[in-house]
């Protein structure tokens, strides 16, 4: 069945709706469930990959190395 013809029997049911007790629906639900379940996926990958994350941070350099800048303190 393609969309214009499912649409065609969905316009229909539109007009029976009660205009002040319009809610999302089942439509709705699955939507946001859908958008919770990914956005839970993305969490759970993110941890895991900054888990695998190994950061130590590199001592400064010497004073002494001549680099532009470092005051060698005495």
């Amino acid at each position: 069945m393609y969309a214009t013809q499912a649409l065609t029997h969905v316009v229909p049911l539109a007009a029976e709706l009660d205009k002040n007790k319009v809610t999302p629906g089942v439509l709705g639900f699955l939507v946001f469930a859908a958008l919770a379940v990914g956005v839970w996926q993305l969490m759970k990958s993110m941890n895991r990959h900054m888990g695998r994350v190994n950061f130590e941070e590199a001592p400064e350099p010497a004073a002494e190395s001549g680099a532009p800048g470092v005051t060698a303190e005495k």
